[in-house]
């Protein structure tokens, strides 16, 4: 079982990766990214990794699950899942403390609920047993396995057998039921005022324009990277991919982007609302604060946790 960890997450452009540095640094602890495209190497301006926010006085913060792949290569949130339960592991064995930051929901919804995603091939000799079950038995099988509240898995008799495919599989493979276990963490999420962040998300996407984000793009179409793949990554990339090829002029890409961002951002705290509803505590701080009311704001929750 993994030690509980600290997460920091939060809508983009609330300046997570500052405060998961500062209190990285002030607890020997290393990061852990949860971001779906940071882990792509030569992504940088676009996907704001902001590489700088990792020095601070001249120490460097440990960071794990950031340029680990090229662009057009699968990534997914069951590879996530694995990697950064991975590198978790090593950080806690190294007797460090964990952060993991981001805004992906999804990853980190898979990472601390303990999803189970593996992909698990169909077992044609189990099935032919299976059919030979009645319903009744095929339930108390699963029932073996795992909690029915979940209703799906019995609706039909073919969702039955495959539950029971899958948790045979599982069972026969423990190390992906390692892998598959929540992870135990006291979430910290940074919010505030929507204008606000509004705000924040314009300024700061005049900056990425002004500071080499179009030249990045067309580095990676330079590259090799296929143009239909950046525009599959979306935000940044599909729309100065477009005004690249002449498909927008600079003011249309820049309004349309803006806007995709924002839609973002909501649909960002969408996520993290479900994840409250599910069940996940999640301390909210307000950006307006000071840095040293924020951070005094961790100090308070973690010392109440005994973390």
């Amino acid at each position: 079982m993994l030690k509980p960890i600290i997460t920091i997450l939060g809508p983009t452009a609330t300046g997570k990766t500052r405060i998961a540095a500062l209190l990285a640094k002030e607890s020997d602890g290393e990061i852990v990214s949860a971001d779906s495209r940071q882990v792509y190497k030569g992504m940088d301006i676009g996907t704001g990794k902001d590489l700088s926010e990792y020095q601070i006085d001249g120490y460097h913060i440990p960071f794990h699950l950031i340029d680990i792949v090229e662009p057009g290569i699968e990534y997914n949130v069951f590879r996530y899942q694995q990697l950064a339960y991975q590198a978790i592991q090593h950080i806690q064995q190294k007797g460090k403390s964990v952060i993991l930051c981001g805004g992906s929901g999804m990853y980190i919804d898979a990472l601390l609920k303990g999803y189970k995603l593996f992909p698990v091939p169909e077992n044609l000799l189990l099935r032919s047993t299976f059919e030979t079950y009645s319903d009744e038995n095929l339930s108390e099988q699963l029932a073996q396995y795992k909690s029915l509240h979940n209703h799906t898995d019995t609706e039909t008799r073919v969702r039955l057998i495959r539950a029971l495919e899958i948790e045979y599989y599982y069972s026969e493979h423990p190390e992906i039921q390692e892998i598959a276990q929540p992870i135990p963490s006291i979430i910290f999420g940074l919010n505030g005022d929507r204008d606000l962040i509004r705000s924040k998300i314009t300024k700061r996407l005049h900056e990425r324009l002004e500071t080499g984000m179009i030249d990045e793009v067309k580095s990676l179409i330079d590259r090799g990277v296929d143009i239909n793949q950046l525009i599959r990554y979306g935000l940044e990339y599909k729309y100065v991919t477009q005004y690249i090829l002449g498909e927008l002029d600079f003011n249309t890409m820049f309004n349309r982007l803006n806007i995709a961002i924002h839609q973002f951002s909501k649909r960002q705290m969408t996520w993290f609302r479900k994840m409250e509803r599910e069940g996940f505590l999640i301390h909210w701080i307000d950006i307006s604060f000071t840095e040293e009311q924020k951070m005094d704001r961790i100090h308070q929750i973690i010392v109440e946790k005994k973390v």
